[in-house]
This record gives C-alpha cells, sequence and structure tokens, in this order.
C-alpha cells in the first residue's frame, strides 16, 4: 500500500498554491489529464476507430462509481452535473397537486430550485431552517404534512460542512414511505458512502469537487426499486434497448437507469471521473477520510489557539472534508489569502476550508503562516 504522501507529486496545484479548496473546484491530479489528453489525441489520429473501447471505459466507470455508493452499475446514469441529474428526479415524477416535498435550507440552489420548480405543477415545498448548516430528525418530523412524498437533502451542508444522519433519515423514509433524495456531492470522494445501508432512492453527484474530476460530468443513481416512479423528461437514441437500430425505431426504454442517458456522452468527462475514481478506491474511502479527519483536528485545533470561532460541527459523526470558520471580515481575509496563494473560499461570513488526502503538514503551516501575518 502506497503512503499517502507518494500521491502528492501527482498534484501540481501543490507547487503553486496552498489549496484548501477541494469542496469548491478541485485539481484534478496529473493522471486524470494525462488520460483526457490521450483520449483526444485517439480522437485526433483515429477518428471513432477506437470507440468500442471507449465505451468499454464508459462501462468501467460506471461500474467504479456504483462501487463507490455500494450500487448496482444498473442503478447509474451520467449526467452533466448534479443540477441536471436532481432536474431529472424532480422532472420525472408524477406528482399530484398537493404533493409535498421537505427541504432544508439554506442549501446550495442545486438543491433548492429544482423542487421550487415543481410549485407551478401545485406541489408544496416545505422548508426546514437549519442553524448554521444543522438539522435533525426532530425538525423533518416537526415539518412532515399530510401528503409528504419525498426528502431532499444535501449530505453535508455546503457552508458549514455539517454532515446529516442520512441512515437516521433513512430508516423515517422507509418507515413512512417517502423517498429520499440525497445532493452528495460534498460527500463523494472524501467520506465513505453506502447508498443501501442509508435507504436512499436518489443521489446526485458532480465529478469536479472532492473526486477529483473535472466539471461537466456527473452521475445519478436511481434505486432499480423506484427507477420505473421516474418517466424522462429528455429522450433520444441512447435511451432505448435497441440504441444502435436508427431504421427500426421503436420507442422502449432502457429499464434501468441508463434511460436518462438522451444522447451522446461526454466522453472526456467521464474519461476523467473513472481515472479519478480508480484512485480513489485504489486508496480507500476510509483511509482519505481518515486522513481528511486528521487535518482537521489540527486546522480546528490551531484555530481555536487563535481564538477564531470555528463553525462546523467538531462531532465526528457530523464532521466532513470542510472547516469553516468566522473572522471578522471574511472577504477582506478571502482576498488576503488569494494574494499569499492560499486557495480557500469565502462562504457568507465565513472562510471555508477543505483539505483533500493529498494536502500535508506544510499545507497546514502555509496557511497558517499567512493567516498570523494579515
Amino acid at each position: 500500500m502506497k503512503d499517502l504522501s507518494e500521491y502528492r507529486s501527482e498534484f501540481p496545484i501543490t507547487k503553486n498554491f496552498c489549496f484548501l479548496s477541494n469542496a469548491a473546484v478541485s485539481a484534478p491530479p496529473l493522471r486524470v489529464a494525462k488520460a483526457v489528453s490521450d483520449l483526444m489525441l485517439q480522437f485526433a489520429n483515429e477518428g471513432l476507430v477506437r470507440y468500442p473501447d471507449w465505451m468499454k471505459r464508459v462501462d468501467r466507470t460506471r461500474s467504479l462509481f456504483a462501487r463507490l455508493i455500494n450500487a448496482d452499475p444498473s442503478e447509474v446514469c451520467f449526467t452533466a452535473n448534479t443540477s441536471e441529474a436532481l432536474s431529472i428526479v424532480a422532472g420525472g415524477i408524477s406528482w399530484r397537486r398537493g404533493d409535498k416535498i421537505i427541504v432544508p435550507v439554506p442549501d446550495f440552489p442545486s438543491n433548492v430550485y429544482p423542487w421550487v420548480n415543481l410549485e407551478r405543477n401545485g406541489v408544496e415545498i416545505c422548508f426546514v431552517r437549519k442553524n448554521e448548516g444543522r438539522f435533525g430528525l426532530s425538525d423533518i418530523t416537526a415539518a412532515l404534512r399530510s401528503g409528504t412524498r419525498l426528502i431532499a437533502v444535501s449530505s453535508t451542508d455546503f457552508t458549514t460542512g455539517f454532515r446529516c444522519d442520512l441512515e437516521e433519515l433513512g430508516d423515517f423514509c422507509r418507515q413512512n414511505s417517502i423517498l429520499l433524495c440525497v445532493d452528495a456531492i460534498q460527500s463523494l470522494g472524501a467520506i465513505p458512502f453506502d447508498v443501501k445501508s442509508c435507504g436512499v432512492h436518489f443521489l446526485a453527484c458532480g465529478g469536479h469537487k472532492w473526486l477529483l474530476s473535472t466539471m461537466g460530468i456527473g452521475a445519478l443513481y436511481i434505486s432499480r426499486e423506484v427507477v420505473d416512479l421516474i418517466h424522462p423528461i429528455r429522450v433520444g437514441w441512447r435511451s432505448v434497448e435497441n440504441e444502435e437500430d436508427f431504421y427500426n425505431l421503436e420507442l422502449k426504454l432502457k429499464a434501468d437507469a441508463r434511460r436518462f442517458e438522451a444522447g451522446t456522452l461526454n466522453l472526456a468527462g467521464i474519461t476523467a471521473l473513472g481515472t479519478a475514481l480508480e484512485m480513489l478506491l485504489e486508496i480507500g474511502i476510509e483511509r482519505i477520510f481518515e486522513r481528511i479527519s486528521g487535518l482537521y483536528d489540527v486546522i480546528s485545533s490551531e484555530l481555536g489557539k487563535r481564538n477564531f470561532r470555528v463553525i462546523s460541527s467538531i462531532a465526528p459523526r457530523h464532521r466532513s472534508g470542510i472547516l469553516s470558520f468566522a473572522p471578522d471580515d471574511a472577504g477582506r481575509l478571502f482576498r488576503y489569502l488569494l494574494k499569499e496563494k492560499v486557495l480557500a473560499a469565502q462562504r457568507g461570513n465565513a472562510v471555508r476550508l477543505s483539505p483533500h488526502f493529498y494536502n500535508d503538514e506544510s499545507d497546514i503551516e502555509r496557511f497558517f503562516d499567512a493567516l498570523d501575518n494579515y
């Protein structure tokens, strides 16, 4: 088993910046960049000759993503991003006037707008107010109303990093015959995730954050138990069983999640995602989260020594890869750090740090050197 320090050389961003912003857009490893470059060179030199090989890569990436979340490959389809994936779910269910959806807020707009968009169909959105990103089952039960069909949550709050108890929430949904939809973009790649043990029906995730892939590629998990509840809002030649029969046309949709892949796939994005997934699974997500948690402990301790208020949860069951703290002026500190080549993020009145497994103590020291000279 390789030491995690051996992977650091694959991330040239570490030579140019103190990079602590994987919760925004990650800097992919060199192997991902090479895989995409190789693909484009094949395309440039050989045209479609390698198409069968590329489709094997698509199948391989689908299987890797399924392995990451403990699903079957048939339950996974590729999307452009999290927003598109959630919109497939929101737009594909046959809603009835008076149906209700519970959504904890504030949340990233990707997990709000697709549901609010359903209000024009008579669907009622029941908002649960978070407290610094936090909410619990008691908040959900207090919002429960007759006609509640779905609960839509982010596994991890994008500002504070609070990680909700999905196993508890999944049990609640099972007991009450409610669908559970999860935006997992701030979890996958950093935290172990099991859709079966959590009772998740739908899971959406883009590839450009903790998954170390690129923008413009994502994936959607739809449990085989509920796939027939979602009708594709867009269909195309790849939606049907006989996708390469262009003359005997029959709108016979594929029986699994692949029916939601309407047309030509983003091969470059899928190549990037598959290559990144191979690295992450090679290391092991449990090992990755252990490393991130170790850095989390160091950062939170040092912030405490400097009397900064950490607004993220320190409790192991609710922590994630995101650690946010509240300086006097978050915008000013963010701009100063950027000038010092320390890449963090500003979210409201907080500065958000999000180290990955390849970060080490030298990055933490560089961050605090900059902070102490602020």
